[in-house]
């Protein structure tokens, strides 16, 4: 199990943690998804490595723009 940590800006309510949750996990392998408004962090837990760029392909897809911390 691999646990990696990003940065999300422009998540302002828990609507956009929902759209976020919800991009992520349609990534293979992805088991496991904290997603916080308030602190801006996302965390995805994955049975492996999980590839950054679709990560961060899924976040933008939900409107909001990551990196990895």
């Amino acid at each position: 199990m691999s646990a990696t940590e990003y940065t999300v800006t422009g998540m302002t309510c828990g609507h956009c943690e929902m759209s976020v949750r919800e991009e992520v996990g349609e990534i293979p392998g992805v088991q496991g998804i904290e997603v916080s408004h308030e602190s801006g962090r996302l965390l995805v837990t994955a049975d492996d490595s999980v590839d950054d760029a679709a990560v961060l392909a899924a976040v933008e897809e939900a409107g909001y723009t990551a990196v990895r911390a």
